[in-house]
C-alpha cells in the first residue's frame, strides 16, 4: 500500500509539474504582449513581497506533517483532528497579521520600488493577489498538509491540476477580450479562493474529523524551527526580485522571473518524482524500519542525482535557443542572456540535488537540530543579494542564490548521513563529484554540438 501511494503521489506530481509548466509558459506571454514587461514584472514582485505567508505555512506544515505521521499509522482520529486544529487556529491567527501587511505594501510599493505607473494601479493589483494569496494559505493549507503526511498528496494535486488550467484559460481569455489587468488578475485570484473552499469540505468528509476537539498545541510546538528552515527557503525563492526591485528597473525584475520561470519549471518537474518520498521515510521512521529507510535512499539518491543531471545540463545547453523563440518580438528587455541562464540553472541544480537529504532530515523531524544551517543560508543569501544586485543585475542575484544553495546542501547532505543514515561520508563526497561531473561535461557537450560558437559569447 505504501509503495502503491508512493506511485500514486509521484505520477500525478508529474502532472502537476507538466501542467505547471505549460501553463507558466502561456500566462507571462499573455500579460507581457498585453501589458508590458515593467507590468509583468510590479505583479511578481508584488507577488514576491505577498509570498512571506508561505514562511509561516511551511514553518508549520512540515512540522505538522511530522507529528501527523504517527497518529495517522496508528489510525487515531482524535489525535489527528486535534492537530489538525491546532494549525488551524495558528493560521487563521497569521491571517489577520497577513491582511494588514498586505495593505501596508498597496501603500508603498511604489515608493520601495521602480515602478513608473500610477499608485492607484499598484495598489490594487496588490489588494486582488493578495485576496488569492490569503485565501490559498489561510483556508485550505492545513487540509493539504494532512493529505500529504497520509501519502495521498495525489488528491490535493488532482485540485491543484484543475484550478491551473481553469486559471490559465481565464487568464488568456480575459486578456483576450481586452480587460484591465486588475479586472485579470482578480479572476485569478477568485479561482484560488475557490480552491481551498472544496479542498476542505473533500477532507472535512474523507477523515471525519471531529470539530470540537481541544487543539493539540504541543504537537506544533517545535513551529518556530520549522520557521527558520522555512525562512532559507522563502528567502532563496524571493529575495533575488526584492533585490532587484530596489536596485534595479522592473524591466530586469522581468527578466530575471522569465528564466526564474524556466528553472522553477525544471525544479518543480524533478521534484515531482519526490513527491510522497519524504512521507514515506516518515512512515518508516515511525515503524522503526532503519533497514528499509537505507534501502529506499540509496535508490531514491540514485534516481535522483541522475535526473539532475540529465535535466539540467539539457536545460543549460538549449536555454538561450529557447529564450529567442519564447521572447520573439519582445524589445523593452534584453532576454538574451547567457551567463545569467547559465548560473540560475546552476543554483537551481544544485538545490534540486539535495532533494533527498532535505526529505530524510524532515521526515525525521529534525528541524530544531539543523536550523541554524538555515539562518546561515538566509545570512548568505540576503547579504549577497544586496551586495551584487546594484552592480551585476539578474546574474548577480542569481551567484548569490548559487552560493547559499551551496552551502545548505552539503550542510544537509553531511547530516543526513551521519546522524539519520549513519553512513561514511565517502557516499555523500562522491554524489556530489558525480553530479558535478557528469552535469559539467554534458553541458559542454551540449553547447559544443549545439553551437561551435556558444562559449565565445561568455
Amino acid at each position: 500500500m505504501r509503495g502503491r501511494k508512493a506511485l500514486f503521489n509521484t505520477v500525478s506530481s508529474l502532472f502537476v509539474q507538466l501542467v505547471s509548466v505549460v501553463v507558466g509558459f502561456v500566462v507571462p506571454v499573455s500579460y507581457i504582449g498585453a501589458f508590458g514587461s515593467e507590468t509583468y514584472g510590479a505583479i511578481g514582485t508584488i507577488s514576491q513581497y505577498l509570498g512571506f505567508i508561505a514562511l509561516l505555512e511551511a514553518g508549520v506544515g512540515g512540522v505538522t506533517r511530522a507529528a501527523l505521521y504517527k497518529p495517522l499509522a496508528e489510525g487515531s482520529v482524535g489525535v489527528v483532528s486535534s492537530i489538525v486544529r491546532a494549525t488551524e487556529r495558528f493560521f487563521r491567527t497569521i491571517g489577520g497579521v497577513f491582511v494588514g501587511y498586505a495593505l501596508l505594501i498597496a501603500c508603498i510599493f511604489p515608493f520601495i520600488t521602480h515602478f513608473t505607473g500610477e499608485w492607484t494601479l499598484s495598489c490594487a493589483l496588490t489588494l486582488v493577489i493578495a485576496a488569492g494569496t490569503l485565501a490559498q494559505y489561510m483556508f485550505g493549507i492545513t487540509y493539504s498538509v494532512l493529505l500529504q503526511a497520509d501519502q495521498r498528496s495525489y488528491v490535493a494535486n488532482a485540485f491543484q491540476i484543475v484550478s491551473s488550467v481553469v486559471n490559465a484559460a481565464v487568464i488568456v481569455a480575459m486578456v483576450g477580450a481586452g480587460f484591465d489587468v486588475v479586472v485579470v488578475q482578480a479572476g485569478s485570484s477568485l479561482v484560488f479562493v475557490l480552491r481551498p473552499i472544496i479542498l476542505g469540505s473533500y477532507v472535512r468528509r474523507k477523515y471525519g474529523l471531529v470539530k470540537d476537539v481541544e487543539p493539540d498545541r504541543t504537537a506544533i510546538a517545535d513551529r518556530w524551527s520549522g520557521l527558520g528552515h522555512h525562512l532559507a527557503f522563502y528567502l532563496r525563492s524571493n529575495i533575488a526580485t526584492i533585490a532587484l526591485s530596489v536596485f534595479s528597473p522592473l524591466a530586469e525584475v522581468s527578466v530575471f522571473a522569465v528564466y526564474n520561470l524556466i528553472a522553477q519549471g525544471l525544479q518543480r518537474l524533478v521534484n515531482a518524482f519526490s513527491s510522497g518520498v519524504e512521507a514515506a521515510f516518515g512512515n518508516m521512521i515511525a515503524n522503526g524500519e532503519r533497514e528499509a529507510l537505507q534501502a529506499n535512499f540509496r535508490v531514491y539518491e540514485l534516481v535522483s542525482s541522475a535526473l539532475v543531471s540529465i535535466v539540467f545540463s539539457t536545460a543549460i545547453a538549449t536555454i538561450q535557443p529557447f529564450m529567442g523563440v519564447y521572447m520573439a518580438g519582445v524589445t523593452d528587455a534584453n532576454y538574451q542572456r547567457p551567463l545569467l541562464g547559465v548560473v540560475l540553472l546552476a543554483a537551481t541544480a544544485v538545490y534540486c540535488f539535495r532533494l533527498p537529504y532535505n526529505a530524510v532530515v524532515l521526515a525525521a523531524g529534525h528541524y530544531r537540530q539543523t536550523r541554524n544551517g538555515a539562518f546561515a543560508e538566509a545570512g548568505i543569501c540576503v547579504a549577497l543579494s544586496f551586495l551584487f544586485a546594484g552592480y551585476f543585475g539578474a546574474t548577480g542575484v542569481s551567484a548569490a542564490l548559487l552560493i547559499a544553495t551551496i552551502f545548505r546542501t552539503l550542510q544537509y547532505g553531511i547530516y543526513a548521513s551521519r546522524v539519520i543514515l549513519k553512513r561514511t561520508l565517502r557516499v555523500f563526497v562522491g554524489r556530489c563529484f558525480y553530479i558535478v561531473t557528469t552535469t559539467t561535461v554534458c553541458s559542454l557537450a551540449g553547447l559544443y554540438i549545439g553551437n561551435s560558437n556558444s562559449l565565445e559569447v561568455w
